[in-house]
């Protein structure tokens, strides 16, 4: 039998305020454990929650962003359920009538547009967090993120694979960090998603048993957890077993997934209007106040940058997709000459792996732009050569001075005087007459031979392009 995967997505944003959703303490990540936690977030008698405005604004951004109905009415609600570091005993969010519904996020998978609905985008406070390693036969409650405010998006059924599901997650993380509504920092759990996977047989309308994955922080666990969950529901139904609907984590270093609880339905967590909360009242004049501090989103921009700047639909798709890196790009490009294909190449092939394999943010780059920009036009003017600027880049990175000091103290300058390459050429070609008979003769792979031990000859600093105009003319 021939299965189709079925794949909603809700992800959970932490919004980019000061203070908490329903009180004034703070939201700076790392701090103690419980010294951002306020009498409101411990949940004491006589408490009462003040809705914070800024968490408000953010998620009419979104909304108007996925082209979604912003409710002119929406109430809070109590999601009770008992957990430890739920002191309250209940979860404020909203259930019946969240603040944005009914949008829609456009995704490209394979060179192919699909349309993923957004059913709601709800606001909602996260709960606190148990602490499990430093403790013996006990945990530890930590209510610093107690009160944090999110931005539950919840899709529609409509994906079909891992694959298109890594995509939608990458294009919605772009979009709230260019919306500056978010750090998109997923280590740091600002960027989270709970996957319902179902499967059914092809052809079939009627939904399958779901399972719910939850908390997955990285594209890549979403895509394994997935892949391995739709494997482990088709086994079991080919096998004659039943689907279970239940929540399950995703175990990263055995590559499966496992059973956590089963999963409760809506009426399970008895919710009701919280009493302390007025409903949210938003008017016309509020969302077109909002509307007017909207920033270029990814996909003008991504048409901007492309026409702006004649780049390939691979290099802007890059540039996009991870948070700010247009904008450093573009920085660069306003201090040098160097083409922007130069800059968006370097940027892929030699500063994201970088800030990858240090695991660094753009905020926390050791390389300013203006640096960076003065390298490629270093390069641009033929003062040094790509090998020679690779070498200033992981000195640049390292925090060894700035790139004309250091070019000039490690006498890094490209030699463009025509006699001494050709001096060294000459030497080069008598020392091997074996391989200048084979070039001669029609092997034209033996040229790279040469050019490599020029270049070895010369340090590295010869200008490539003269070696081989030369290199061709002597042999």
């Amino acid at each position: 039998m021939q299965w189709e995967t079925v794949i909603g997505l809700e992800v959970h944003v932490q919004l980019k305020t000061q203070s908490k959703i329903f009180s004034g303490a703070a939201t700076v990540y790392g701090a103690d454990a419980n010294s951002q936690a306020c009498a409101i977030d411990l949940g004491m008698p006589g408490m009462l929650p003040v809705l914070n405005k800024a968490a408000v604004t953010m998620a009419i951004k979104f909304g108007l962003a996925i082209d979604a109905a912003i409710a002119p009415q929406s109430v809070f609600a109590r999601k009770n359920y008992f957990y430890p570091d739920l002191p309250k005993g209940y979860q404020i969010s909203q259930y019946e009538l969240p603040i944005v519904h009914d949008g829609h996020l456009d995704i490209e998978v394979n060179e192919k547009a699909k349309r993923i609905r957004v059913t709601r985008a709800h606001l909602e406070e996260d709960a606190g967090k148990s602490l499990h390693s430093n403790f013996q036969n006990m945990s530890g409650i930590d209510l610093n993120r107690a009160g944090i405010p999110l931005l539950e998006i919840v899709s529609e059924p409509d994906l079909r694979s891992a694959a298109e599901a890594a995509v939608y997650l990458k294009t919605l993380h772009s979009l709230v960090c260019a919306l500056e509504i978010c750090d998109g920092n997923m280590q740091e759990g600002s960027f989270r998603c709970d996957a319902n996977v179902s499967v059914r047989p092809l052809g079939e309308n009627k939904l399958g048993t779901r399972t719910e994955i939850k908390n997955v922080n990285s594209f890549k666990f979403v895509e394994k957890a997935i892949d391995y969950e739709a494997a482990r529901q088709i086994t079991l139904l080919e096998s004659g077993g039943k689907v279970i609907q239940e929540t399950r984590l995703f175990d990263a270093n055995k590559n499966q997934t496992r059973s956590m609880r089963s999963k409760e339905d809506a009426n399970d967590y008895r919710y009701f209007p919280d009493p302390d909360l007025l409903p949210l009242v938003i008017t016309q004049h509020d969302i077109e106040a909002v509307a007017k501090t909207m920033p270029e989103l990814p996909k003008a921009k991504q048409q901007r940058l492309q026409k702006q700047y004649q780049l390939s639909i691979e290099n802007v798709k890059q540039l996009i997709i991870e948070p700010n890196l247009a904008d450093y790009f573009e920085n660069i490009a306003k201090q040098t000459k160097a083409k922007p294909k130069l800059i968006a190449n370097w940027l892929m092939t030699e500063f994201m792996p970088a800030l990858n394999k240090n695991e660094l943010d753009l905020a926390n780059c050791p390389i300013p732009p203006e640096q960076f920009a003065l390298l490629l036009t270093r390069m641009h003017d033929n003062t040094i050569s790509a090998g020679i600027a690779k070498t200033v880049f992981q000195a640049l990175w390292e925090g060894a001075g700035n790139v004309d000091e250091l070019i000039e103290t490690k006498s890094l300058k490209q030699v463009t005087d025509t006699n001494a390459i050709e001096s060294v050429i000459q030497e080069i070609i008598a020392a091997n007459p074996a391989q200048v008979e084979q070039y001669r003769s029609g092997k034209g792979k033996v040229f790279s031979f040469f050019v490599g031990r020029v270049m070895k000859a010369m340090k590295g600093k010869a200008n490539p392009e003269l070696i081989n105009d030369l290199l061709r003319k002597l042999l």
